[in-house]
Parts: structure tokens; sequence; C-alpha cells
């Protein structure tokens, strides 16, 4: 299945390969410090090129085996987000988790809300899943805002959820029915 599309102005959302390891480690590098309140504490590895080659090995093993779509945003070769479908659970459940984060320098347009829209076909019409949910913390209005514009719903909150800027950190919890 080809899960590519192109959003607006030339960026194209499509699946991970081996080869964005080195755009990814640059992006990692340059958004570093904007994105470390939002992100778990990273080792340092996970900044270098080998180190993105790694995570992209675990992510395409996870796609080979249908548990997850890692997805790049990219503009003229650089990678200015990334969107990915986790955890997927198939049965009675066709569940996903939705989890992404924006270039800090691509912020603002509505890139992650197209994005996100754009996810949400693949998963209905591609994936044949039910349901996806995503986590925010609970000052991320702009990861809020991007959730609400493409119809989740919050429903609760999730207490010491994610170990995110090195503490345990409470989540606002969205769901979307497809």
């Amino acid at each position: 299945m080809d899960f590519s599309c192109e959003l607006a102005n030339g960026i194209v959302l499509r699946p991970v390969h081996l080869s964005d390891a080195a755009p990814l480690a640059a992006a990692f590098q340059a958004n570093r410090a904007y994105l470390a309140p939002w992100e778990p504490v990273r080792p340092e590895e996970f900044y270098t090129v080998q180190g993105q080659h790694d995570v992209l090995t675990r992510r395409l093993k996870d796609l080979d085996d249908g548990t997850a779509l890692p997805m790049v945003l990219v503009a003229d070769k650089a990678v200015v987000g990334l969107l990915t479908l986790s955890s997927i659970v198939r049965g009675a459940f066709q569940n996903a988790h939705v989890g992404y984060w924006t270039a800090q320098d691509a912020q603002g347009g509505g890139l992650m809300t197209s994005a996100l829209a754009a996810a949400m076909i693949i998963a209905k019409a591609q994936l044949g899943l039910h349901r996806l949910e995503a986590a925010t913390l609970l000052h991320n209005t702009a990861s809020q805002r991007v959730l609400e514009k493409n119809g989740f719903e919050e429903y609760g909150t999730a207490r010491a959820y994610l170990r995110i800027a090195g503490q345990w950190q409470d989540h606002r919890m969205y769901q979307r029915i497809l």
C-alpha cells in the first residue's frame, strides 16, 4: 500500500525510510531545545545519524509487523515533522495511538493539522482502523488545537502518564472515532 500524500506547499507525508536517518538527525539537532519540554530525555546517540538509523530500523520492523505506521513530513528533502500511528491493535479494538511533532520553523501554518487529517484518512481507508487516541501534556494547547480541529474529543486525564522532560507528567487524553 502507498501511504504517501502531498500536503500544502509541496510538503509530503510518507512512511519513513532508512535514508531518512541523516535528515531526521539534522531535524532533531536543529529542534532539540524546542522539543525538549515535550519529549522524553534522549541519550546523545539519539541525535546522531547512527542513532536515527537505529531508531528507524526498529520503526521499520514495527511497520513490517503491522503495529505502527511511522511517517515523516518532508519539504525539499528536509524533515519538518514526524507523525506516527503506533501501538496498532487489531481484533475487536482496531485502534492506534497518534504521536507527532513539527519543526519550530514550520509551526503555526496548519501543517500538522493537515498531516493529521491525512493520517486519519489513511488510518480508516487503508488500515481499517476504527479509533485513534492521543495524549498531550496539560499545557500543550497547540497540540490540543490540532486534535480538536480534527474532531478529536477529550475524554479524561491520565495521571503521571509519560516521563517527559525527565518528570512523570499528567496528560490530557483524546480520541477520535473514525
